[in-house]
């Protein structure tokens, strides 16, 4: 199997329609492929992460620390941008494209002695264990697809366990409380782990409390930020744990939710190698985080942001960076696409959509995209004044770039399928 193959095998396994699989919570499956791979997910530590919102950047940040720590890292995380490759990366690169193929030829061959057809995301994380493991990674953080209990990473045995925070999402899966939310989330904490929460809701804490865990570290508790406040092309803050003082931080992430993260992902660290960490390498690792589309500033004179905020969390998030710590001088314009399985209309509401003197609706590339023009319906009907329709997302990012002037921004958000779209092409037609 060579990589082309590899991508129409992985396109074949695409949903659980393909697959002929019933909606129904189960790890069997993957637990199979694994065996049948040797187990590859014992061979290396695990630091696991979930959360509704956060988790891709917190991962990032560990991996970072882990890194500047001498480590070699394994990060698996999910969905990518614009290359399959990026959800298996090593040392912070991606998987090579003959591994890739290699590592789910592997994952194909185990399928054809019986197993019950896997579905993407399980070819993908066996995959990702197999690669690991070849590659003789020392330490591997592992971001959760979805919720946390049923999903396919949860057959690792973790040394840490994070949990970054809890707000309602995939709700047709687990809800409709965040209690419910909360308690599949929990599920991967494990015997033996370190829990790490940064969730603070009072309300939650015997939820994470309920499951088995060696020790549990909580945001307010044993760690916290101190101060966090706006530096240019980052935040400054300062995180204090109960093992030490972390003064003068800087992260070139944008967002005061940034700083929390760091927060989470400095606990985990700590708690993985069960000590304080050096203050230098932690400067040294965080100056190395990158998190393209997460706030991703990507052009200038237009000003031009990419930001998956997918659900109303990450939305509401998303525009108090905007209009607070950007406070852009001319028009607003929005670029918006969105999955269905959403209230498109909670997102768009947190994204503050009526503050824009031009919203461009598109139609996100998957199948299972809410079109361009049902956005466009419920823009108009919260208030916008102007509202265009696109089909593309490639064609959205023109229209907003041909009525931008240089004081303008641009804000393209709404799913990270969008913004894998628009940084493919902004990158193409930006000077």
């Amino acid at each position: 199997m060579n990589y082309q193959e590899s991508l129409v095998y992985l396109d074949e396994h695409a949903s659980y329609e393909k697959t002929g699989r019933v909606d129904s919570p189960s790890t069997a499956t993957i637990e199979e492929l694994l065996v049948v791979l040797g187990d590859p997910q014992n061979d290396f530590r695990v630091i696991h992460v979930t959360g509704t919102n956060g988790k891709g950047s917190t991962s990032q940040i560990i991996t970072r620390l882990l890194m500047a720590h001498g480590l070699k890292v394994g990060t698996y995380s999910s969905p990518h941008l614009e290359n399959v490759r990026e959800r298996i990366q090593v040392d912070g690169e991606p998987i090579a494209e003959i591994d890739f193929a290699d590592s789910v030829a592997a994952v194909a061959n185990a399928e054809g002695i019986g197993i019950v057809r896997p579905s993407y995301f399980e070819i993908m994380t066996a995959a990702a264990f197999r690669w690991f493991s070849d590659d003789a990674v020392e330490v591997a953080v592992i971001e959760v697809g979805m919720l946390g209990r049923w999903d396919a990473t949860n057959v690792v045995n973790p040394d840490v366990s994070v949990i970054t925070n809890i707000a309602l999402d995939h709700t047709e899966f687990a809800g409709p409380t965040l209690g419910h939310i909360a308690t599949e989330k929990a599920g991967i904490i494990k015997p033996g782990c370190v829990a790490v929460i940064g969730e603070v809701n009072e309300d939650l804490r015997s939820i994470f409390a309920a499951e088995p865990c060696e020790e549990m570290l909580v945001r307010g508790e044993q760690f916290d930020v101190v101060d966090n406040h706006l530096a240019l092309g980052g935040r400054s803050i300062q995180i204090s744990t109960h093992r030490a003082e972390y003064l003068d931080l800087f992260v070139p992430l944008h967002g005061w939710h940034q700083g929390d993260n760091t927060a989470v992902a400095i606990a985990a660290v700590e708690a993985f190698f069960g000590s304080a960490l050096d203050a230098e390498t932690v400067q040294e690792g965080l100056a190395e985080v990158l998190m393209p589309g997460r706030f991703e500033v990507v052009g200038h004179q237009p000003l031009v942001i990419l930001d998956g905020a997918h659900n109303p969390a990450g939305a509401d998030v998303c525009s108090s960076v905007f209009f607070e710590d950007f406070d852009p001088h001319g028009r607003r314009i929005l670029v918006v696409g969105a999955l269905g399985g959403r209230d498109i209309s909670d997102t768009l509401s947190a994204l503050k959509v009526d503050e824009y003197e031009l919203v461009i609706c598109c139609t996100a590339p998957s199948p299972r995209a809410r079109s361009g023009r049902e956005i466009a319906d419920v823009a108009r009907g919260m208030g916008c004044s102007e509202v265009v329709v696109a089909d593309t997302v490639e064609k959205a990012c023109d229209i907003a770039l041909a009525d931008a002037t240089s004081d303008d921004a641009i804000l393209v958000a709404g799913s990270l399928y969008v913004v894998g779209a628009a940084r493919t092409h902004l990158r193409r037609v930006l000077p």
